[in-house]
C-alpha cells in the first residue's frame, strides 16, 4: 500500500541549514539520549550535526541534504551520498520528529531515498545503524533492510559508534 502523504523535499541550503540544525538537536538529545548518553550526544551534534559540520558535508563530501515539511512544518531530515565507486547509495542521516513517527512519513521519505538510489543507477542502499537502537532497526527491517555486518568506529572524543550495517537492494542490478 502507497500511502499519498504529499510531503515536500526540500534541499538544504545555506538559507535553511540553522533550521535543520535546529531540527537535529531536538531529534537527537529526546532520541539518542537514552541510547548512547548526554555527552556523546552533544559531541556526536557539534560533529556531525551542526552549521558548519553539515555546509562542509554538503560542500566538500557530496552530501545531500533534505528537510521533510509536512503542511508548512519541519518534521525530519535525510542525507545521503553515492559511495564506493558510484554502485551504493549511502543513507546517512534519516530522521524524523518524535510526535510524526508511525504516520507514514518515514515510509514516503524512503521511496524518495529510493527513488534517488535508482535515478542514480545505484543497485543498492546501505546505512549503520547504532545496535542499541531497537525501534530503528525494526523500521528498516521492515522497510526491506537487512543487516549485513557490524562496525566499531571511533569517532574521537572518547567515543565510538558500535553499528549494523544493514542494506536493501534497489531493483537494479550492479
Amino acid at each position: 500500500m502507497i500511502l499519498l502523504i504529499n510531503m515536500t523535499f526540500e534541499p538544504t541550503n545555506k538559507n535553511n541549514i540553522k533550521a535543520l540544525c535546529v531540527l537535529a538537536r531536538k531529534i537527537w538529545t529526546e532520541h539518542y539520549t537514552p541510547i548512547i548518553g548526554k555527552a556523546q550526544v552533544e559531541y556526536m551534534l557539534e560533529k556531525f550535526h551542526s552549521e558548519e559540520a553539515i555546509s562542509n558535508q554538503i560542500k566538500n563530501e557530496g552530501i545531500s541534504y533534505y528537510l521533510l515539511k509536512m503542511k508548512g512544518k519541519y518534521v525530519g531530515y535525510i542525507a545521503f551520498q553515492e559511495r564506493n565507486g558510484k554502485s551504493e547509495l549511502f543513507l546517512s542521516k534519516f530522521y524524523i520528529l518524535s510526535g510524526h513517527r508511525g504516520q507514514g512519513y518515514g515510509r514516503e521519505a524512503m521511496e524518495f531515498i529510493e527513488k534517488a538510489a535508482m535515478d542514480r543507477n545505484l543497485g543498492k542502499i546501505i546505512l549503520t545503524v547504532n545496535k542499541n537502537n531497537c525501534s530503528a532497526i525494526k523500521v528498516y527491517e521492515k522497510m526491506g533492510f537487512e543487516k549485513k555486518g557490524s562496525v566499531v568506529k571511533d569517532i574521537g572524543g572518547g567515543f565510538i559508534m558500535d553499528d549494523y550495517i544493514m542494506q536493501k537492494q534497489t531493483g537494479i542490478s550492479g
